[in-house]
């Protein structure tokens, strides 16, 4: 992929959350960073931008909707303010913006949140796990007798692109679109403007296709759901379900999907946690909220609504913020040993599904896609391992999994 701004000369003014070598290193880069005295980051890239790296200034940022915006919470080259005549990168302004809820400030934010609160409550998840059982055996029979498996391409990046589009009433046989399109919103964020215009285009009729089509014939499921609802007494817009819709579609996928990817990539890595929990399954729920905790793999941002001084750094209006839950949860202040992954660690509030009035509202369907996946991979091959001749590939972008991880199966069932 080609980059509008080249690679990083310097991770603590020139950082760049896109590049490659952001993601394959993450950890060694907050690391460095903060070993040098600085907590905080800034680029010039994409107008100018801030990495918090501790876990009090993630939180206060989080929880301060009065200086920074939820009105986008992907960093872009062209920032909302700039884009009124182009509007396939533009949202609409505050407090709603262009997937509510997550792109919501209050007051309107706690009104669109209550709208998908029921769609992912317990009783409505919980009966899932016969399926997402049916899918993971399904997905680990299709891999054959085969030594070596790609984990990734292969297993977790289907498990929740078969959920989030049974949900939403959306065809599965266009899987490899949705994937697409998670790269397009949230991986190509550096690539050349004109690269990633048509593919806005596709994706905006493709949604507005499927919400008439809904409309004309209706049928139960979540984008009918939505079509029906009603918002402080008024009808929701097909633009407003159309946003909701990116939202579910793009967040509901790559976060799981990165969730279970990092989670096998612990385990290929670590034979004795591997070992540990083939052996008492019963701990997998536990050792899932460590891989949470220790690989969380998303990092939202915000937007500087006016010149702010924060924690001695100048803050300008319109300034992005990135919040790297991740780092938050490899905090000493936070965690006892946060480097190290003890799946069994008995202490654990995490802010793997954000802080603030934007926690995760997916976060009951993704513990149990992350449960399921991780139990089912573990009763079918109980034993395997990294290979570690091939490449190991890291998304790029906010949300932080394996798009390619090759793993030699030591024994199966």
């Amino acid at each position: 992929m080609t980059s509008v701004y080249g690679p990083v000369a310097d991770w603590q003014s020139d950082f760049d959350h896109a590049d490659p070598e952001y993601n394959r290193n993450i950890h060694a880069i907050w690391e460095d960073l903060k070993a040098a005295g600085c907590p905080i980051a800034r680029t010039e890239r994409y107008g100018g931008a801030w990495l918090p790296l501790t876990h009090e200034m993630v939180h206060e940022i989080a929880y301060d909707t009065d200086h920074f915006t939820s009105r986008t919470v992907v960093v872009g080259q062209i920032k909302p303010h700039e884009v009124d005549h182009l509007p396939e990168f533009a949202s609409p302004p505050a407090p709603i913006g262009g997937a509510p809820p997550i792109t919501s400030d209050p007051p309107f934010h706690q009104h669109a949140r209550r709208l998908l609160l029921p769609a992912f409550a317990p009783k409505k998840i919980d009966p899932l796990r016969p399926e997402i059982e049916r899918m993971c055996n399904e997905l680990i029979d299709k891999m054959g007798d085969k030594d070596a498996v790609d984990a990734a391409v292969e297993y977790s990046q289907h498990i929740p692109v078969m959920i989030i589009a049974h949900m939403l009433g959306l065809p599965l046989e266009d899987a490899d679109r949705f994937r697409s399109w998670v790269h397009l919103v949230l991986e190509s964020v550096n690539a050349p403007r004109e690269e990633r215009e048509g593919r806005f285009h596709e994706f905006n009729e493709y949604l507005e296709t499927h919400i008439r089509d809904h409309i004309e014939n209706p049928r139960e499921d979540l984008i009918n759901d939505l079509l029906n609802a009603e918002l402080m007494g008024t009808k929701l817009t097909t633009e407003m379900v159309g946003g909701m819709v990116t939202l579910i579609l793009i967040a509901g996928i790559d976060t799981t999907w990165s969730g279970i990817g990092n989670s096998i990539w612990h385990l290929a890595t670590n034979a004795v946690d591997r070992r540990r929990l083939a052996e008492n399954p019963d701990m997998i729920p536990v050792a899932v909220e460590e891989f949470l905790r220790a690989y969380a793999p998303v990092t939202m941002a915000r937007l500087v609504t006016e010149d702010h001084e924060f924690h001695g750094v100048q803050m300008k209006q319109h300034d992005w913020v990135l919040l790297p839950f991740p780092a938050a949860n490899r905090d000493p202040e936070q965690f006892e040993n946060p480097t190290e992954v003890v799946i069994d660690r008995e202490v654990n509030r995490h802010s793997a599904f954000g802080l603030g009035i934007h926690r995760c509202i997916g976060s009951n369907l993704a513990r149990l896609e992350m449960n399921v996946a991780v139990k089912v991979f573990l009763e079918r091959f109980p034993d395997f391992e990294l290979v570690t001749d091939e490449e190991t590939v890291w998304s790029t972008g906010q949300v932080r999994g394996p798009r390619r991880l090759p793993v030699r199966v030591l024994s199966r069932r």
